[in-house]
């Protein structure tokens, strides 16, 4: 048995430091063409992010 399921995962952008909840309203998306879709950072359109506990 695993805590995972109530743990919020937040994604931090590398570049600004902007963090919010993974997969949350607060981050944008774009498509990208052979790369698919990718999450990008609302403060400084940095698409270096990383999603942690």
């Amino acid at each position: 048995m695993s805590g995972d399921s109530t743990t919020a995962r937040l994604s931090r952008c590398r570049n600004c430091g902007f963090e919010a909840p993974g997969g949350g309203e607060e981050w944008l998306r774009l498509e990208v063409p052979k790369l698919g879709r990718m999450t990008q950072c609302p403060n400084c359109e940095s698409t270096d992010v990383i999603t942690h506990r």
